[in-house]
């Protein structure tokens, strides 16, 4: 042994009985031959060499092995370099037939590696892109704000289960069969669409404003009052035409004997003091009452509205 060798890594010299280690021409103490990240010895003596230092196999692959795009695995050996990316060979395939692509050549579409044939049929449409995971969509698809997508990328948004191509869309959310058809929805009781704005409820049931009419003459109420008859709406005049006085209070047919003062009409035991709701007709002795604003009210309680007030509605309605 050369008394003046040293070891290149600590450049200290050697013991008389101490191991070295030559390699590429230089010498190492067997304990200074380590990987220069980690500072392990090399397993079974394997290492790899950059810019002049040494690395276990592990670090090499970390710092400067290219890593797979397809596998995700470190690629060493031959290296296919594509659309910026590293593959293994056996790695690099047509993203929709599977075809291996590294010695066929490739077509770039939407930045992602198609055969031709492949190319050829999403550019006629015949096939098409995922707009959630990219992928080729082989079988049923949804259309989804403007995307085609794979049904599986989507759940119902009532009860959560897997949806499928058939499903359906109300604002903004997409539901199954069953649920979409459970769900809610207003039903113009005339014309069977639904009702999108304002809803008239009616009869027990939901109409369009202009589709709610008087069922003799078909005119649209318009937010006049109405009055039933066996299930159907009629506007005033026709229902005193065809059926007789109507009540003002509870705006069905009188019944029995009628009260008609003021212009209006009410069953007698609904004629009754606007302020303190007593009764103010009997069978017996008519009715009596005292008239104030167009509304009847007991003596009593007409007594004591102020008199200056009584003065300026009278001569409001004169």
């Amino acid at each position: 042994m050369d008394p003046g060798m040293v070891c290149t890594l600590c450049q200290e010299a050697f013991g008389r009985d101490e191991n070295i280690l030559n390699s590429g021409g230089q010498v190492w103490h067997e304990a200074c031959f380590v990987c220069v990240q980690c500072f392990q010895p090399f397993p079974k003596g394997v290492f790899f060499e950059h810019d002049g230092r040494k690395y276990c196999e592990s670090d090499f692959h970390t710092l400067f092995a290219p890593c797979c795009s397809g596998c995700g695995e470190f690629v060493i050996g031959r290296v296919i370099r594509a659309m910026s990316q590293s593959w293994h060979p056996e790695c690099f395939k047509c993203i929709s037939c599977h075809c291996n692509l590294a010695d066929i050549g490739f077509v770039k579409n939407q930045g992602r590696p198609l055969c031709k044939k492949c190319n050829v049929d999403f550019k006629g449409g015949s096939k098409k892109f995922c707009g959630k995971c990219s992928l080729p969509i082989q079988g049923e698809h949804i259309v989804y704000k403007f995307q085609v997508v794979h049904p599986e990328h989507f759940n119902c948004h009532k009860c959560t289960k897997p949806l499928t191509s058939k499903c359906r869309e109300h604002d903004g959310e997409l539901y199954c069969l069953r649920c979409y058809d459970s769900m809610e929805s207003a039903i113009c009781s005339a014309c069977r669409r639904p009702i999108e704005g304002r809803i008239i409820h009616a009869l027990g049931k939901t109409w369009h404003p202009e589709h709610f009419v008087c069922a003799h003459c078909e005119k649209a109420f318009e937010g006049r009052r109405h009055f039933e008859k066996k299930g159907l709406a009629y506007c005033e005049r026709d229902y005193k035409f065809l059926f007789g006085d109507v009540c003002f209070s509870c705006n069905k047919p009188c019944r029995g004997d009628v009260v008609s003062v003021l212009n209006k009409n009410w069953c007698i035991h609904h004629f009754r003091c606007t302020a303190c709701d007593s009764q103010l007709a009997s069978s017996r002795g008519g009715a009596r009452y005292a008239e104030m604003d167009e509304r009847p009210y007991c003596k009593k309680c007409f007594d004591k509205v102020p008199v200056e007030l009584r003065r300026r509605l009278k001569k409001q309605s004169d």
